[in-house]
């Protein structure tokens, strides 16, 4: 984009957290001592979590914001509820329109949320509401993740890795051994995939979707990352880097243990392949954490055990992890800011984070809620949150989301089979290096 546009647009976010916020509510400006005397709306977007007996997968927050309303009778929490797959792309929208929620989760190092944003003025700073005690209760990476030269831009709720999910039953019929203690090369892996492929069955698939990063670490086994430390320049084309899309390009098209669908954006279609009971014509796939407490619900109650991802050229089970929490934006008043930030500690607390462990499938970001080990009597789980050493996040960079874009074109188009592995990689570093350089 033309840096004169950039300029413009950042101008116009700027004023419009002057010329107005995101709701339409007359909130009034209070004394910051009368916030718990506040009326007015919160607006906040979430998405689906586990469900009920009802099927409802927004029960949880409902429940909140339903104690909290009872604390705070002259406050309304408006929910909308939003499908994970469209939360980035409508909030963009909204802060580009000038309409965003008071309150959104947002993996911050991602997404439609980033470092523009917070310089913008867009994301709301919460350093007035956490003191240092409440700040020294989360793991430092957590907090990491949300801070800025010194600030607090949202809260951590939770850590999230990626692992291999094996399904036993399928391993058995075919009499294929799992790896032990869940590790191996990249070479047993490809051999262990072959005798597990036939017969309806494929021994491994994933999908390549912006935002999503199952894939990846097979791009990073290698040793190859996307950008330089600085993060001033594209590095995905590296031999090292090319080596590692080579590997998983080849488990389609050189060893065939993979499905032509291998490579497309279907999560639902690739998750129901692996879990569904009437499916089940995949071994392995690779998903983020939520996925293990989703195989352990009667919906997809499944006997799988969790595995590393294969070695390559570094000798490490190199995996992403990453940092799930809320944000607040800014909005006018300080008492409504103060309201909104006691909504949001609500639903953050130790108890919350436990809660959020057992039945969500992350990892606490309170040191509080892992204190009372939440997996103690979940191998599973247990044995992804050992995978959390080996985790690298994706780069913090201000324009991630349209670097990652870029990047994930290119990929879908090698998985495809349009594009080898190094032309692929090229081509998106193409696009990549004139977004580092605006």
């Amino acid at each position: 984009m033309k840096k004169w546009l950039m300029g413009f647009i950042s101008l116009m976010l700027i004023l419009g957290i002057f010329a107005g916020c995101s709701n339409d509510d007359a909130s009034k400006d209070l004394d910051s001592d009368d916030w718990k005397e506040w009326e007015g709306t919160i607006t906040m977007w979430d998405g689906p979590r586990w469900a009920d007996k009802d099927d409802n997968k927004y029960h949880w927050i409902e429940d909140k914001i339903s104690e909290f309303q009872k604390d705070y009778p002259n406050v309304k929490i408006k929910l909308v509820k939003t499908p994970w797959a469209e939360m980035n792309d409508k909030l963009s929208v909204a802060i580009a329109g000038r309409a965003w929620p008071d309150i959104a989760p947002v993996d911050i190092s991602g997404g439609s949320i980033n470092q523009n944003h917070i310089n913008q003025g867009v994301i709301a700073p919460l350093d007035d509401y956490f003191t240092d005690e409440d700040k020294s209760d989360f793991y430092e990476n957590a907090l990491e993740a949300y801070t800025t030269e010194g600030k607090l831009y949202g809260v951590p709720t939770s850590i999230s890795v990626h692992a291999m999910l094996l399904n036993l039953d399928i391993f058995e019929e075919k009499g294929v051994e799992p790896p032990k203690d869940g590790k191996w090369t990249y070479d047993e892996f490809v051999e262990k995939m072959k005798a597990l492929t036939g017969d309806g069955v494929d021994g491994f698939s994933t999908y390549i979707l912006p935002g999503y990063y199952e894939a990846w670490p097979f791009l990073l086994m290698d040793g190859g990352y996307p950008l330089n430390e600085d993060m001033t320049e594209y590095t995905f084309d590296s031999k090292e880097a090319v080596s590692g899309l080579q590997k998983l390009v080849d488990l389609k098209y050189k060893h065939d243990v993979a499905p032509e669908s291998m490579g497309g954006e279907d999560v639902g279609g690739t998750w129901k392949a692996w879990a569904a009971s009437d499916q089940r014509t995949v071994a392995v796939e690779p998903w983020a954490t939520w996925a293990i407490a989703s195989a352990q619900t009667e919906d997809f109650k499944t006997n799988f055990m969790v595995a590393e991802y294969p070695t390559g050229d570094t000798g490490e089970p190199v995996t992403i992890g990453g940092v799930g929490g809320y944000v607040m934006f800014n909005s006018k008043g300080d008492a409504k800011k103060r309201m909104t930030a006691e909504f949001i500690k609500h639903i953050t607390n130790t108890d919350e984070q436990v809660t959020m462990a057992k039945n969500y499938g992350t990892f606490p970001a309170r040191i509080s809620a892992a204190d009372q080990e939440p997996f103690a009597d979940n191998p599973q789980m247990a044995r992804a949150q050992e995978l959390s050493q080996h985790a690298v996040p994706v780069p913090r960079h201000e324009n991630w989301a349209r670097i990652d874009e870029a990047i994930q074109k290119e990929l879908q188009l090698a998985l495809n089979g349009e594009k080898e592995p190094a032309e692929a990689l090229k081509a998106a570093g193409e696009e990549v290096n004139s977004i580092l350089s605006e």
